[in-house]
């Protein structure tokens, strides 16, 4: 069927291969059934639409009608979008470990028809170079193993199935010290590059949710690593300086050589972290990236490609050395317009804060329609769907990440607009997680992964974003803090529990979860200011807000609506005489409210 079984996906990057000469099939039951009856290995291709070596594999080897002969002889061939299936994704992904320490896409997995890992890579090229068998002479291997080993591979991969799939100990730790916090900012800065900004070497990624923790501990040394780390980003070749948005990463320490794909898991992130140091500039930047560029019917889009046609001609980054003027004359590289659930969800509460931050109603207005489009397709209330193509929901099941990240981008929505509906919806979501003892996504796991076996825990170490148990426990501590119920709270330490055990010795893998450990162990610091919002003391409020700080700017009829709900922060919080009055709040323990900016000022202490 030569890759037609892909044509009518829901994802942009199954779509592209589509007319390969190789006989795709999608994720699903069938194609591991067609792989029994024919009694051969499967080939599992993961990969997403933005990513580049994806695009030269596919170039090389899958456009090749002799490799796709070699495949229909002696497999079935399976291609995923790690961003529609992240569960096969992860599970794939700690499969492969095993067999290579150079983890990434496309990422090349090879199992038994029952779904079980025995050989996995990423790139392979159509020639061997040093090092790297040609993508033929794999197949050749993987066939000769089947046909002639077959005992040696089953045996390997029950072997792994096993170490995969065995139970693990229950965390218990619920939270971290003060001092557990301070060593895992001690060992960020020895980490930091002094020169450059940033960790490590090369190549060079933002690391967003560490630089989210680092601003949530706040103070010296925290805030002034992140501070210098965004500084450093928003002046460096990362970040597009005609359109604004920052590329995934950079080949080389001093941000130079980026890989140019744009994502939206980053400039998301990024747009909380410059709206938290106030830097409107480069928070302009990328908030016009995510409404010009990113921007669909559905939502947010999840990624713009690397690649585009120049004057006729296929060409990496190409289009980023121009100008605005020269782009103009180009077409910009095709979007992955697939929808995604819980990267919406951060896109839509970042916009929120920042709207709120810089007075830019236009931001919030945006990450509202996105919220109402996503609420509309993939569900206001669980099972959620977690991916949709131009208003089109995938089959794929939703995440850990898909409820935690739009429950919290929701809550956010909240404050900004002082609609409390956004509230109830994201309260809804995250008590659908709780499992009593655990957290866990009500849609379940993948069903596929789940029917062979292979089907992990969430993840709880952090990749381009928060873990889903993170992004959970942050929306339900959010929550904690405008309701009041205590249940949120411990759904959130239930949360990161697992996570909290490696956290503060591995802080560049954990930040999600050592953002929460910072607000689980403080008291939380409330602001709500009922009235018209247009007074200076209004203005000020607008500035105090940060991450791990409420606040709330309301009219008395949304204060009221929002207490009606349940939400205990707004309870009998009125305005004074039509003006702004302002309640700081600490633990819902509240000062007598304020009507003057100056008053407020000297309060906050600013």
């Amino acid at each position: 069927m030569t890759g037609s079984r892909l044509a009518d996906s829901t994802s942009p990057y199954l779509r592209s291969h589509a007319g390969n000469p190789v006989d795709w099939w999608p994720w699903s039951e069938q194609a591991f059934a067609e792989a029994a009856r024919r009694d051969v290995p499967v080939l599992i291709s993961i990969g997403y639409a933005t990513c580049h070596w994806c695009h030269v594999m596919a170039r090389e080897s899958f456009s090749d009608p002799e490799v796709a002969a070699q495949l229909a002889a002696g497999f079935v061939a399976i291609k995923v979008d790690r961003e529609e299936h992240p569960d096969v994704d992860a599970a794939y992904l700690a499969a492969a470990s095993a067999f290579t320490p150079s983890l990434g896409w496309p990422l090349t997995v090879f199992t038994t028809p029952a779904g079980a890992a025995f050989y996995a890579g990423t790139y392979f090229p159509p020639r061997p170079v040093p090092g790297v068998p040609a993508f033929r002479e794999v197949l050749d291997a993987i066939t000769d193993a089947w046909t002639q080993r077959r005992d040696d591979v089953e045996q390997t991969a029950s072997t792994l199935v096993a170490a995969l799939t065995a139970d693990r100990p229950v965390a218990e730790k619920s939270g971290l010290s003060a001092e557990a916090l301070e060593a895992a900012v001690a060992d960020l800065a020895a980490a930091e590059d002094r020169e450059f900004g940033g960790f490590g070497t090369a190549p060079k990624f933002p690391t967003t949710p560490v630089l989210a923790f680092l601003l949530e501990q706040g103070g010296e040394p925290a805030r002034a690593l992140a501070e210098r780390t965004l500084s450093r980003m928003a002046a460096s070749p990362l970040r597009d300086a005609v359109e604004g948005g920052f590329f995934r990463y950079a080949v080389q320490r001093d941000w130079s050589e980026p890989h140019y794909e744009r994502m939206l898991t980053d400039n998301a992130q990024l747009l909380a972290c410059y709206a938290a140091i106030g830097d409107a500039a480069t928070a302009s930047g990328i908030a016009g990236f995510l409404l010009d560029r990113l921007r669909v019917s559905g939502g947010f889009a999840s990624g713009q490609d690397s690649e585009s046609e120049l004057d006729g001609v296929r060409n990496e980054g190409g289009y980023y050395a121009l100008d605005a003027a020269a782009r103009a004359t180009q077409p910009p590289p095709p979007l992955d317009g697939k929808v995604l659930t819980g990267l919406n969800g951060l896109a839509i509460g970042a916009l929120a804060d920042a709207g709120v931050r810089f007075a830019r109603d236009d931001w919030i207005a945006a990450a509202r329609e996105a919220a109402d489009a996503v609420l509309a397709v993939h569900g206001s209330a669980a099972p959620l769907r977690r991916a949709s193509l131009d208003g089109r929901p995938s089959d794929a099941v939703a995440t850990l990440e898909d409820y935690g990240g739009l429950a919290g981008g929701l809550a956010r929505l909240a404050l900004a607009t002082g609609e409390p509906r956004y509230a109830v919806i994201a309260r809804d979501l995250v008590e659908a997680c709780d499992q009593g003892d655990d957290v866990a996504a009500p849609s379940g796991p993948d069903p596929v992964l789940a029917a062979r076996g292979l089907s992990l825990p969430p993840e709880i170490a952090d990749g381009a974003t928060p873990s889903g148990r993170a992004l959970l426990a942050d929306a339900a501590l959010l929550l904690a803090a405008l309701g009041g119920d205590d249940r949120h709270r411990r759904i959130a330490e239930r949360a990161i529990a697992p996570a909290l055990t490696h956290a503060s010795g591995q802080p560049l893998s954990f930040g999600g979860a050592l953002g929460v450990a910072v607000r689980l162990g403080r008291a939380v610091a409330q602001l709500v200011v009922v009235g018209p919002g247009d007074s200076p003391l209004a203005a000020l409020a607008r500035g105090w807000g940060g991450p791990d700080r409420i606040l709330a700017l309301v009219t008395d009829e949304q204060a009221a609506a929002f207490a009606a709900d349940g939400f205990e922060l707004f309870a009998a919080r009125v305005s004074r005489e039509g003006r702004d009055t302002a309640y700081l709040c600490e633990h819902f323990v509240c000062d007598l409210p304020l009507t003057d900016a100056a008053a407020l000022a000297d309060r906050l202490g600013v």
